[in-house]
């Protein structure tokens, strides 16, 4: 379930806000690289009658943005901390990873029972996890695989009016699951990039969002947008798939 903050307290609500708009990524990588922090994301792919690409990135970027203002990751009206607020404080603070893995029936399922959000989008299911060590993954996710499945690109057309778009780089050709942590990096930038009240406003709608693949025309003007401070844009560490300083996914303000 996505807690939307309609009935949240105003001022827990801009705390939560204030963690996205502060920025994150400054602590060094630890030396053990178990002690590596990441948000798994858990991507639900049947063997037969998968979703749409489209669909199935925007319902990633949506479970990432709803977890990062998720009431657990604050604290209670009495100052109390919520479950997650340790694990994604300190996530949060690290250099941003999310890693990608595929599931279906009973390991999908049994992703259910693993702390996190999980979001449907026109069919298509994802769960963002609660982050944590990479050395320390629940068993039930550790065995799901991260590569060896992709999905076709599609076309669903003009997203609704009014929904906010993440534009991905089809000159980059990046798998689902490397798309996935992309788009899921570009709604936490665009929640963090909006005022306290805008931002209240799509927790509203459920984060409701669209994905689209943008052309070389497409990413040319929203590159511009970028110059003049109307988009965030995500640039890739370059850990895998794609250069280092790679622009993956741009969203407009």
């Amino acid at each position: 379930m996505v807690h939307t903050g309609a009935a949240d307290d105003a001022a827990l609500w801009e705390a939560r806000h204030a963690v996205l708009a502060a920025g994150y990524g400054g602590s060094p990588d630890p030396e053990d690289p178990a002690l590596v922090l990441a948000m798994p994301i858990v991507l639900h792919i049947p063997k037969s009658d998968p979703p749409s690409r489209s669909a199935l990135l925007a319902a990633a970027a949506t479970a990432s943005v709803a977890l990062c203002l998720d009431p657990r990751v604050g604290v209670d009206p009495d100052g109390e901390p919520g479950p997650w607020r340790s694990a994604y404080l300190a996530w949060v603070g690290s250099r941003i990873r999310k890693v990608s893995r595929r599931a279906r029936g009973a390991q999908w399922r049994a992703a259910q029972e693993v702390d996190g959000i999980t979001v449907e989008v026109d069919g298509a299911q994802a769960r963002a996890l609660v982050p944590g060590g990479v050395g320390a993954l629940d068993p039930r996710i550790k065995k799901l695989q991260i590569g060896g499945t992709d999905l076709d690109h599609d076309d669903p057309g003009a997203a609704p009016y009014g929904t906010p778009v993440l534009w991905v780089d089809a000159a980059l050709d990046m798998t689902v699951g490397k798309a996935a942590a992309q788009v899921g990096h570009a709604s936490m930038l665009l929640a963090g990039a909006m005022s306290v009240d805008a931002a209240r406003r799509w927790a509203k709608t459920g984060y409701r969002l669209a994905v689209r693949d943008a052309d070389s025309a497409t990413w040319a003007a929203l590159s511009d947008l970028v110059s003049a401070g109307r988009a965030v844009a995500v640039r890739d560490a370059g850990f895998t798939e794609v250069a280092p300083g790679s622009v993956t996914v741009i969203a407009a303000l």
